[in-house]
């Protein structure tokens, strides 16, 4: 599986919508245009995380323990009967994280840019992110990654591939952040607002086209 968006097109990213969208009682095509946009930005969240030695050992010693990716490999178990708490307490943490006090901004965005209510939006990230960190971590075991450069190039890899994923890092960080402040997600909210509710435009258009949807 060469890219993020490829997890979500393929038919585990099926079950993953279906079952998402059970958790919160939304339809399928709005939670898969939640996870459509939620999940690159999730991704350039840890890679920008993962810049630093300190980031990038703490990723991997995550992704070496707690999410092996064995989380996929009961999607129906997960799923049924509703979310575990811990499961949820457990995307709480990971959000809290890699987003730190620009949740609310992310959530706020996805909110309106969807159409979805903010709770439901929030409950939707904390299913994605163990998800997504499994994702990283079935990825890393395939790959042998045992390096912090080699789990760079991985993230990178998964948000586009090849030599172009640090440069379209590059492109979302700036375009995100429009104020120049270094925090890319304190604009995602404008960027989203002012999209004029278009389905392919502002933000959701913006991702797809970097990440090649």
């Amino acid at each position: 599986m060469s890219g993020l968006l490829d997890l979500i097109n393929s038919p585990m990213g099926k079950q993953i919508i279906s079952g998402v969208a059970g958790q919160t009682n939304q339809s399928e095509s709005k939670t898969a245009d939640v996870l459509s946009m939620a999940m690159p930005i999730l991704m350039g969240a840890m890679n920008r995380n993962a810049s630093t030695p300190e980031g990038a050992q703490g990723l991997m010693n995550a992704l070496s323990s707690k999410h092996d990716g064995s989380i996929l490999d009961n999607l129906g178990g997960l799923f049924s009967g509703g979310v575990d708490k811990a499961v949820m307490d457990d995307g709480a943490g990971i959000l809290g994280h890699i987003l730190g006090n620009k949740q609310p901004q992310v959530e706020t965005a996805l909110s309106s840019k969807s159409g979805l209510d903010a709770g439901s939006i929030s409950q939707i990230l904390k299913v994605a992110a163990p998800i997504l960190l499994g994702f990283l971590g079935k990825q890393s075991r395939q790959q042998n990654v045992s390096s912090p450069d080699a789990l760079s190039g991985l993230l990178g890899g998964l948000m586009g591939g090849g030599g172009s994923a640090n440069q379209q890092q590059s492109l979302i960080e700036s375009l995100l952040d429009s104020d120049g402040d270094g925090s890319y997600l304190d604009d995602l909210a404008g960027m989203v607002l002012n999209s004029g509710g278009q389905k392919k435009g502002g933000l959701g258009g913006l991702l797809g086209g970097l990440f090649g949807k």
